[in-house]
Parts: structure tokens; C-alpha cells; sequence
């Protein structure tokens, strides 16, 4: 008679932990440990808006033409290798005259100069002879996307950048161009247009420099090989994204959806000319749902009037979603920016509408 070696049953749960204790015996060693939560925003915020973070900038906000204007008229003064001057609109008036003059001064001292000045910001406010002057003064002056004949749709991408890079050493990016409504007009009771910028200094200049050089190539022949130096060491604690788009590619529209889908408690948003599309109304009106408090800041007087009927067009369903929109009640306010849970912010050129999201540099 054969015999045989009966075994009782076992917990099935038992089964499956021998189960997975023999799976981990024939496993290699254990991967590295999973990244921090800092580290996942870091990859998603660097895949979304095509920029790398760059740490150890010193940044300094700054408000308004009072502000502004003094900072880089300084800088240009300093300039001893280069200015880069990537300026939508300089308008041929007073505070044109001042920006004139002082890059006149600084091509005559030997200093590179180079403006960059977008044709549709500068039709029917700049004057050839102000170019001219320029030119003939030793500064190398291009104009981004004239019209052309062979190519019909081309108005349709803009230089609307405001950046200036001194030296390779410190860069302005801001929402303000150059003229006298900026500055405002005293004796004709003419308050200056409201709007904000950043200097900066530290590494995230040379990604500033380096969006100028791309810009400065899309109008004419590129810079030399040795125009750009290397990038600066480190002036400060601030991590930072230079993100500077380009037409068709949406990096900050990516960018601006992704941040209202993560703010947790406020997302203040300030905005010259708001057209918000569906995706970015929705995400919005989702942020708001889950109680973020979200506010929304335009002009009560704008300097394109139907841009201002096309914002109030879409006011309904951001206050259906309990976002508060204000309009501000004194002079233009040119500002496009946004903070998010007192721990992000965005201070630029880009609006909040379908021309600057995907048209524009």
C-alpha cells in the first residue's frame, strides 16, 4: 500500500505572502527610492513649459515706468560689451527720444548695440526717420515680420516680447514697452499707464539672452558664435523659469492651465487683455469649485476697445463659478501676471488670450 503525505490546507492570504516573499528573493536590488513631491512639480513645470529650472537668481520686482524705466536706462548706461533690446513697441515720442539717445550714446562709446522692434507694434507709432537715426548711429536695428506678399498669414506671429539683456549680466523682462503713456502725462492729467517687470540677475539671463538670439535670427542673420558668454554664476536664492515661446507651440498655455489645476487656495490673476478660451475658462471655473479662490483683474479702460467688449463677453461663466473679476478703475492697466498660493508667480508679455498663447513670441 502506497502511502502518501497529506498536508492541510492554508490560508489563502498565507498563499499569496510566500507568493510574493519568493518573487522578492528572485527580484534585483530595489530601485531607487520614488522622487519628492518637489521633484515630480519640478519634471511636470519643465516638461509642460519646454524651460528647465534654473536656481541661484537674484530677482528685483519692479512697478510701473517710476520703476522701470530708471532701472534700465542704468544699465544701458553701464553696458560696456552689448544691448539687447527686444522691445514690441517704442513709440516715437518723448520716452523714445530717451531710450534713443541713451543707445546712441553707448554705440558711439563702442558698445554693441542691437534693437529688435516687432513691425505691427511699431506701424503707425514709430517713424522711419527714428529707425534711421538708429541705423545711422551704429546701432543695428531689425524689425520682426514685416509684411510679405508670399506669405498672406504671416501678421499672424508677433514679437510682443519687452526684454532687455545688458552685458550678458543682467536682463529685464517686463510687460511695459517704451513710450509716454507708460511714464503718464502730468499736464494733461494723464496717469501713468499701470504695469510691472523683473530685473534680474544670475544664470536665467543667459536664457534670456539666449530667446533674444533665437528672436534675432527668425528677423535677419544670427549673432556671431562669440556674442553670447557664459551664462553668470549665481546672485541669489530665486529658482526661476525663463519660458520664452515661440509661435505654435503653447508652452505657457500649457503652463497657465497646469497652475490652475494645482493652486489649492488662491490664484490671482492680472491681465491687460483677457480672451480666455474654453480649456482655460474650465480650469478656471474647476479651480473656483474646489474653493481656490480665484480673482481675476482687467482694465476698466482699455486702449483697444473691443478688446475690452470681447473680456466682458466672458465674464458670465467665471462669476457663475464664483470667481470674482474686478476691473481696475484707474488708468490703463497693462500688466500680465499671475500668483498662485503666495508660492508662484508669472510676470511677463503673455496675455491671457488665443493671440499671445499661441501667435506671439
Amino acid at each position: 500500500m502506497t502511502s502518501a503525505s497529506i498536508r492541510p490546507a492554508r490560508d489563502p492570504v498565507a498563499r499569496v505572502v510566500d507568493s510574493l516573499r519568493q518573487m522578492s528573493d528572485r527580484s534585483p536590488a530595489p530601485a531607487a527610492a520614488l522622487p519628492s513631491v518637489h521633484e515630480w512639480a519640478n519634471q511636470v513645470f519643465s516638461r509642460t513649459s519646454g524651460a528647465p529650472l534654473c536656481e541661484g537668481n537674484r530677482v528685483v520686482l519692479l512697478k510701473d515706468a517710476a520703476e522701470n524705466y530708471p532701472a534700465w536706462l542704468r544699465a544701458i548706461e553701464a553696458a560696456q560689451r552689448t544691448i539687447h533690446f527686444e522691445m514690441y513697441i517704442i513709440h516715437d515720442d518723448a520716452q523714445g527720444a530717451r531710450f534713443a539717445e541713451a543707445l546712441l550714446r553707448k554705440a558711439g562709446a563702442g558698445v554693441q548695440v542691437r534693437v529688435l522692434y516687432d513691425w505691427m507694434g511699431g506701424f503707425g507709432k514709430t517713424s522711419r526717420a527714428f529707425w534711421n537715426r538708429l541705423r545711422a548711429g551704429s546701432v543695428d536695428v531689425r524689425c520682426y515680420n514685416p509684411p510679405r506678399l508670399d506669405r498672406p498669414l504671416a501678421w499672424l506671429s508677433r514679437d510682443h516680447r519687452k526684454t532687455i539683456v545688458i552685458d550678458g549680466d543682467v536682463a529685464f523682462v517686463t510687460g511695459l514697452c517704451v513710450g509716454q503713456a507708460w511714464a503718464g502725462e502730468p499736464a494733461r492729467h494723464l496717469e501713468p499707464w499701470r504695469d510691472t517687470g523683473i530685473e534680474l540677475r544670475g544664470p536665467a539671463v543667459a536664457d534670456v539672452e539666449t530667446a533674444f538670439a533665437e528672436a534675432w535670427a527668425a528677423a535677419g542673420r544670427p549673432l556671431p558664435a562669440n556674442a553670447l558668454g557664459q551664462p553668470p554664476a549665481a546672485r541669489g536664492d530665486v529658482p526661476l523659469r525663463v519660458v520664452a515661446t515661440v509661435p505654435n507651440t503653447a508652452g505657457l498655455f500649457r503652463v497657465d492651465q497646469l497652475v490652475a489645476a494645482m493652486a489649492r487656495r488662491r490664484l490671482w490673476l492680472t491681465d491687460a487683455y483677457y480672451g480666455g478660451t474654453a480649456p482655460y475658462v474650465d480650469a478656471l471655473r474647476a479651480a473656483a469649485r474646489d474653493g481656490v479662490d480665484v480673482r481675476l483683474l482687467v482694465p476698466g479702460a482699455s486702449d483697444i476697445p473691443l478688446v475690452r467688449l470681447v473680456s466682458r463677453a466672458g465674464y458670465r461663466p467665471l462669476l457663475e463659478a464664483g470667481i470674482r473679476v474686478y476691473e481696475w478703475n484707474g488708468s490703463m492697466i497693462h500688466a500680465k501676471t499671475a500668483v498662485a498660493d503666495s508660492r508662484w508667480a508669472r510676470v511677463g508679455s503673455t496675455n491671457l488670450n488665443v493671440a499671445s498663447w499661441l501667435g506671439n513670441r
